[in-house]
């Protein structure tokens, strides 16, 4: 492996996803990466760290967001990730709202959405 930026990058997606998750994102990332697994129907609501009560409204759009950021952060292709400075342009950009609620939207509605986010 050539150590790079996008190796800060990928890092940077593994933590946050740790942090929205409340635990370690092993088993996820494996999913993402491998094309016999299919996790599409995953809801996001369950990715989410159980320990919190779901969030609504704004917050629920912020976390969408960065769940979205995350994922295009572990693209399997380190020259498809995006560079930090995206990254932080996209974090700091105001979302619009919800196409859905937290309880609706698939994990495989994330990863396909990454593609627009970043």
């Amino acid at each position: 492996m050539e150590v790079n930026e996008k190796c800060d990058v990928f890092s940077f997606g593994v933590l946050t996803l740790e942090i929205i998750m409340g635990k370690h994102s092993e088993d996820l990332i494996s999913s993402l990466s491998s094309p016999t697994i299919t996790i599409g129907d995953l809801l996001l609501k369950d990715v989410l760290d159980q320990r919190l009560s779901l969030p609504t409204n704004e917050v629920a759009g912020e976390v969408l967001s960065i769940a979205k950021i995350a994922i295009a952060c572990l693209h399997t292709i380190p020259q498809s990730r995006p560079t930090m400075q995206q990254v932080s342009q996209e974090l700091s950009t105001r979302k619009p709202h919800l196409p859905n609620t937290l309880h609706t939207i698939t994990f495989g509605e994330v990863v396909d959405l990454r593609v627009s986010t970043v």
